[in-house]
């Protein structure tokens, strides 16, 4: 009879403590004064409640990494949903290095900053309906075409400065918008709070948004004036991302979502360990050490929004555990999960008097 086969007796049963097993505790609400306090005592507890209270963990310990260079990766209609003002806040605060996003996501959140306003679906029109009277629907909310019609105008007037010689990438291009709210416009913005901090945005799948479009018609529209087009070259972006992320000693990534914001933004470490085995150039491994992420996407479907930090270490992308890695991962709504994170986390820097620097090897 194998050791596995014996008849357990009590005194061969552990207590959890005996073997350092941590004990969960109760969520005692009569002790919880705001969010801070909540997700604590959320890290004591299990399921989706003790996936946020470890998120907090991390990212405060992040964002405490006077070392640590951290990317924000942001996809999914966050803007239309009225979550702007939670990335202006994270940018505003110190609390991003830089900023990767769709398209989509930074178009409509241009247009509520310009002044233009996003309503509320409640399902009483067909969606045929709905385009006959140029009213966009992402599930219960509606963009209207008039919107992103007039925001291409303001576009076309703040690009007509671009040096038609040079190639630009979107990291030009929304510099260039940030900067012009930033002097005119007096409401909060993504992009004019990426402008006031020095902080870069980043939209890797340009073409694919609004914007994009909106720059291919305003290259049309040079055509018919006798101008030259405004030449676009993505590799730059790569680039500027890519020296940002080398110069770095630490690296962490904070995603909201997934697709190419995070893929773009995560395959610079074999990026540049491919470039070290070329060339023998840089350094040889610039894996991120602390991640969070806030997404709904389950795992099984094999897609990057649902891939496990675990699955990335595979890739060259993260730091194992047992290395020092450090990261969290919620499964849920971010409309939900990302406020009450954010809250906590501004919560524990005005309790505790902090205000996040810029790590110094990004002072370049």
């Amino acid at each position: 009879m194998s050791e596995n086969d014996k008849i357990r007796k009590p005194d061969d049963f552990g207590d959890g403590f005996i073997h350092g097993l941590k004990p969960l505790r109760a969520l005692d609400l009569s002790q919880v004064t705001g969010f801070e306090e909540l997700l604590n005592q959320m890290a004591n507890t299990a399921f989706g409640a003790r996936s946020l209270g470890e998120a907090f963990k991390v990212y405060t310990s992040m964002l405490k990494d006077p070392d640590c260079f951290i990317v924000g990766t942001f996809s999914g209609a966050m803007t239309m949903a009225k979550m702007g003002l939670v990335l202006c806040e994270m940018i505003d605060r110190g609390f991003l290095d830089a900023v990767i996003s769709t398209g989509a996501l930074v178009m409509h959140g241009l247009v509520e900053n310009v002044g233009a306003a996003h309503f509320k679906y409640e399902g009483n029109w067909e969606d045929n309906q709905l385009y006959k009277h140029g009213y966009n629907r992402v599930y219960d909310t509606i963009e209207a075409e008039k919107n992103l019609h007039g925001t291409g105008l303001i576009l076309d007037k703040i690009w007509e400065d671009i040096d038609p010689k040079a190639p630009c990438s979107s990291f030009q291009l929304l510099k260039k918008v940030g900067e012009h709210l930033s002097k005119n416009k007096k409401g909060r913005g993504i992009l004019k709070s990426a402008w006031d901090r020095k902080i870069p945005v980043y939209i890797p799948a340009f073409t694919d948004s609004e914007l994009g479009l909106d720059f291919a018609i305003y290259n049309k529209i040079r055509k018919t004036q006798g101008k030259p087009p405004l030449r676009f070259d993505p590799f730059l972006d790569l680039e500027d991302y890519t020296r940002r992320i080398q110069n770095a000693k630490h690296t962490g990534i904070f995603t909201i979502g997934g697709g190419v914001p995070r893929n773009w933004s995560q395959q610079v470490a074999p990026y540049l360990e491919a470039i070290y085995r070329r060339f023998g150039e840089g350094n040889e491994l610039n894996r991120f050490k602390y991640g969070v992420r806030i997404c709904p996407e389950p795992v099984h479907w094999g897609g990057l929004s649902g891939c496990t930090y675990s699955e990335g270490v595979s890739w060259g992308k993260f730091v194992p555990k047992k290395e020092g890695g450090r990261w969290a991962e919620v499964l849920c709504d971010a409309t939900i999960a990302w406020p009450i994170l954010i809250k906590a986390i501004i919560e524990r820097f005005d309790r505790e008097g902090l205000k996040r620097k810029r790590p110094l090897s990004q002072k370049i």
